[in-house]
């Protein structure tokens, strides 16, 4: 980053600036990402969801509305459940689990349910001919595996039924300033997740970057050719927060989603959510957020 920049966020915290600061910050911020990247001379760098056929089809097909809601707004009650990745990411989860989740994201109408990839193949049996759509997870939890293991995931996932990929980004590499690597890490599990119609969610993992880093990886995430940025992982140190999400909007802008995650388990909180931005929700807490505080708040994990 430059010397300016710099010297700014070691002074100035994020929060403590007004809107004009904050924008001007990221706009900054942006603009050296950008010069790192070469000022966008490698294949699809700044190019907007809206700009390319190949990746509007996939966001299309998921639904308009889960992939960028109007901002600010809550939807009614009824809709809510179709903003919800039904999310059950536990390692000893059991196939009956796996069986009564994917029972419950057809009675409620979940976006999707969100499984370690082991459970894809299942899902896609119990949930053929419903409108729930299958999401799994790449690079899961800690984002530090070889980009070409991330591909070979996502393909395999999506062979075997996933339409939706969250992959973890390389945290490592974002503190290391290493921005043209993470932008092809991104952009690879990106190509092929799109040559197969499915969408791409990129993890940042916030609760382990600096205000600066998140700016810094929602930018490289849509240039990569994300269709959404994620928020966290559940298995981190810490999960979603309002703050984060209206950080990630604002930098984004409305072309792509951004999916909030982690520790969201109330109506209340999902809510809190979509009004600083979010267009997605992941929780395990899903039908309790759906039904309301008497419903039951099943033990799935994150």
């Amino acid at each position: 980053m430059g010397a300016a920049v710099e010297a700014q966020r070691e002074q100035i915290g994020l929060k403590d600036l007004d809107e004009a600061g904050v924008e001007r910050l990221i706009e900054s911020i942006t603009q050296q990402v950008m010069l790192r990247l070469d000022g966008g001379a490698n294949g699809n760098h700044g190019r907007s969801p809206g700009s390319d056929p190949d990746r509007v089809h996939p966001m299309i097909a998921a639904g308009a509305d889960r992939v960028a809601s109007t901002l600010g707004i809550a939807p009614p009650e009824g809709r809510l459940a179709g903003l919800i990745d039904h999310t059950l990411l536990k390692p000893e989860a059991s196939h009956d689990e796996i069986a009564q989740l994917c029972s419950e994201a057809r009675k409620y109408g979940f976006a999707s349910v969100c499984v370690n990839p082991s459970n894809v193949r299942l899902c896609a049996q119990l949930l053929k001919g419903s409108d729930v759509a299958i999401c799994t997870v790449v690079g899961f939890p800690l984002g530090a595996t070889p980009t070409d293991v991330k591909v070979f995931e996502a393909q395999q996932a999506i062979r075997e039924g996933a339409t939706e990929i969250d992959m973890v980004i390389n945290v490592g590499a974002v503190k290391s300033r290493e921005y043209e690597l993470v932008r092809q890490d991104i952009a690879s599990v990106a190509t092929a997740c799109h040559a197969a119609n499915s969408i791409l969610k990129v993890i940042l993992e916030a609760a382990l970057l600096t205000d600066e880093e998140k700016v810094i990886a929602c930018q490289l995430a849509k240039v990569a050719g994300a269709d959404f940025v994620k928020t966290s992982t559940g298995f981190g140190p810490g999960g979603a927060t309002a703050e984060d999400v209206a950080l990630m909007r604002r930098v984004v802008g409305p072309d792509i989603g951004v999916k909030a995650a982690g520790g969201i388990r109330t109506t209340e909180d999902a809510r809190r959510m979509i009004a600083a931005g979010a267009s997605r929700i992941g929780a395990s807490a899903s039908v309790k957020i759906v039904g309301g505080a008497e419903a039951k708040e099943r033990s799935y994990g994150r």
